[in-house]
């Protein structure tokens, strides 16, 4: 393998990672081996680029992460397009954070903490509203459309029994480690593992309200007043003989988070009702809920990688944020240890002789004017390139 070496200009990193929430991207920060931005930014951003950036190293790969300013597809593309503005050479971006689950995934249990990896997304809340029901846009010019080739390769590879296990095992060692980590650094967000006791399902009919004494909960209507929203199960008043009996296997002590690849829903709307939940589900085939995805699909190359953290119905809450933002990390960080450099990342970190002359851009970041490259110790010699290199591809190893 090629020696890790510290990245020279936004040219070097082919990895971004994307966070809505900063308790997400906190998660993801405990798995970074090495930060390049210690002593403050040293690469910059493109003319126009909004974003602030966190470089530095995951394993093998250079990432860039940006944490979004608020939730939502369009901040979602508007970070997006500055990231492929600003790091033009990137080849994939992981959003990475919490999401809201469906219950049962290809007929199995789903439970909170369970992470979710895309393999295609419907942007559900985006069609024509008719009298008495709602049509989401599916035609060709529509459509957010599949990933490329070399995502769907990668997760391919995950849906093999081998694949799975290998994922599912490097992922349960990050979880840990970054447990660890946060409680050597006495992170105030709770990393561990809830418990199953607090994982609770109730029928998708039971609604989150008052049972008495609220004109707006118990007044005959469907409406929920906005204290109940805010409140506990426990402090309305949720009878648990509602809840929906399921067993998981695994105990608190193994915990080992499920993976599930599908196709994710993305809007700009929550999801806060069981019956919505289900019908939307049933009809696109969908596994969970996020506001994202569907934002920087387009935008740039891009897997969705969340942990469930609420059913999304509306008895959702905040308590399994934390721990649903760790397995994600734990996932993404997983993942990327099977994501295979290109020959043009590996000609930048040591495996190819590099010459190159600089200028300075209007920008004041630089770049490559030309640079020469031959192989060590074999007969392989390139000619002079003059111009920009970003994008190149090289043969052989």
């Amino acid at each position: 393998m090629a020696a890790i070496q510290k990245p020279t200009s936004r040219a070097d990193f082919r990895i971004a990672i994307i966070c809505a929430l900063p308790r997400e991207a906190d998660a993801v920060t405990l798995l970074i081996d090495e930060f390049w931005d210690d002593d403050g930014d040293v690469f910059g951003r493109a003319r126009g680029d909004t974003n602030t950036y966190v470089t530095g190293r995951l394993g093998i790969h250079n990432v860039v992460l940006a944490v979004l300013p608020a939730m939502g597809t369009s901040n979602a593309a508007v970070a997006a397009a500055g990231l492929r503005s600003s790091y033009s050479n990137l080849k994939l971006a992981l959003i990475v954070g919490i999401c809201g689950g469906v219950p049962r995934i290809k007929g199995n249990n789903a439970f909170l903490g369970d992470v979710i990896v895309s393999k295609t997304i419907i942007q559900y809340d985006y069609g024509r509203r008719y009298p008495g029901h709602f049509e989401v846009k599916k035609t060709v010019d529509d459509s957010l459309g599949r990933a490329n080739k070399d995502i769907r390769g990668l997760l391919a590879s995950f849906e093999t029994e081998f694949g799975y296990e290998r994922l599912k095992t490097k992922a349960a060692a990050h979880l840990k480690r970054l447990q660890e980590e946060a409680a050597r650094k006495r992170r105030r967000a709770d990393y561990d593992y809830p418990g199953m006791t607090r994982d609770k399902l109730f029928l998708p009919t039971y609604r989150h309200s008052h049972r008495d004494s609220c004109d707006t909960c118990c007044g005959g209507s469907i409406n929920i007043c906005e204290v109940a929203a805010k409140a506990s199960c426990e402090e309305v008043g949720c009878s648990e003989t509602n809840l929906v009996t399921r067993e998981r296997t695994s105990t608190e002590g193994d915990y080992c988070p499920h993976i599930s690849i599908g196709c994710l829903g993305s809007g700009n709307t929550v999801i806060k009702s069981g019956e919505d939940r289900d019908r939307i589900a049933t009809q696109h085939d969908i596994i969970a809920f996020e506001m994202e995805g569907a934002g920087a699909w387009d935008e740039v190359p891009c897997i969705v990688v969340k942990g469930i953290c609420d059913y999304s119905d509306s008895h959702k809450n905040k308590r399994w944020q934390d721990f649903a933002a760790a397995t994600a990390a734990a996932v993404a960080r997983a993942l990327l240890e099977w994501y295979i450099r290109d020959n043009g990342h590996e000609a930048i970190h040591g495996n190819w002789k590099q010459e190159a002359s600089v200028k300075a851009t209007s920008e004041g970041q630089n770049q490559p004017t030309s640079v020469k490259f031959g192989k060590q110790n074999s007969g392989f010699q390139a000619g002079i390139i003059n111009g920009p290199v970003s994008g190149l591809t090289f043969g052989g190893k």
